[in-house]
């Protein structure tokens, strides 16, 4: 059964060729890393950073963290959706409740347009983590609103549409601190306000993803399912090492999965995956798609320090799920 995007066709999707003779379901970029901390001055750090296409060309909201480590969020563009030009200065929120719009650290932003304007999803410090919800029409003037959830929670991630009649979210309820768990819930609304119904989507399993999972890039649509592509973590001698899966969710029942990856579909094994601030992370947190072509570019995270790009396809990742599920 071939499966099929559903969407607007992407011109100038970024892209490059799944080398030859090469087997994985997914392929790097072949001048990782895409982003670094030379980009910005007086940045630490460049990743878990969302892209998203605006007309002809692409926007962006970067975590940069600073050289005093405070986890902030940027504004970028971009013509072709490779070559990056990152604002040096931290998003200013405008939002009416002062009580929200106190900054504490932002980071691991994901963006969506929906209905008519971008929503952006954050890790918010609010009391400890919290997801931070806000919109922009033009990447320039950036509102805030309500937190979605009380503390303490985390990747935060939208559909790209209304699910029978309400806006839908995953996130990844937490703790205040490096959390050793942690499951994939859905969460539904009549408006970006107020959430509820909460229904448990997945849980950590075995091997890769034995510590705890969490929702990645924004769901993608297919005549298939939603295809999800997920973090994964376990918990090595050495520390936690993430890794990338993918998972096929009803497309009416989101917490209903269909299949999902017993294999990861990319994990850290370059130099620029495994040293870092945070060695050993893929970090997947954006998605671009192109439903003639089904080709499939995702933006990660690596070792928690630069930004990198790879490339797979609607069919390569449910022929996966099909052989690896």
């Amino acid at each position: 059964m071939a499966i099929r995007i559903v969407g607007n066709k992407l011109n100038n999707l970024p892209w490059e060729e799944r080398p030859e003779d090469f087997r994985e379901p997914v392929w790097r970029y072949s001048r990782n890393p895409l982003i670094t901390r030379e980009m910005v001055v007086g940045a630490n750090s460049i990743f878990n950073s969302a892209v998203v296409a605006y007309g002809d060309e692409f926007r962006g909201v970067f975590r940069v963290d600073t050289k005093e480590l405070a986890m902030e969020l940027h504004s970028g563009k971009s013509k072709d959706g490779v070559s990056w030009n990152i604002d040096g200065e931290r998003i200013e929120f405008i939002s009416e409740e002062p009580e929200i719009a106190r900054f504490v650290y932002g980071y691991d932003p994901r963006v969506v347009f929906l209905e008519d304007r971008y929503y952006i999803t954050w890790c918010n410090g609010y009391h400890g983590p919290t997801i931070g919800v806000g919109y922009t029409y033009d990447f320039e003037s950036f509102y805030q609103l309500e937190n979605a959830f009380l503390p303490f929670n985390r990747n935060g991630v939208l559909f790209p549409r209304k699910i029978k009649g309400k806006f839908a979210m995953l996130s990844r309820p937490s703790d205040n601190g490096h959390t050793p768990f942690g499951d994939i819930f859905y969460s539904e609304g009549p408006d970006m306000i107020h959430w509820g119904c909460h229904r448990h989507v997945m849980s950590p399993t075995v091997g890769w993803q034995s510590t705890k999972v969490g929702a990645g890039p924004i769901p993608i649509e297919t005549s298939e399912g939603w295809l999800l592509i997920y973090h994964g973590v376990w918990t090595s001698c050495n520390g936690y090492v993430y890794s990338t899966g993918v998972a096929l969710l009803d497309l009416e029942k989101p917490w209903k999965v269909i299949k999902r990856s017993k294999h990861y579909i990319l994990n850290p094994r370059m130099p620029y995956e495994n040293v870092g601030d945070v060695p050993n992370v893929t970090f997947p947190c954006a998605s671009l798609q192109d439903p003639e072509t089904g080709k499939i570019t995702i933006y990660y995270g690596a070792a928690d320090t630069v930004t990198a790009l790879a490339f797979t396809t609607a069919e390569i990742l449910y022929d996966f799920l099909e052989e690896h599920s």
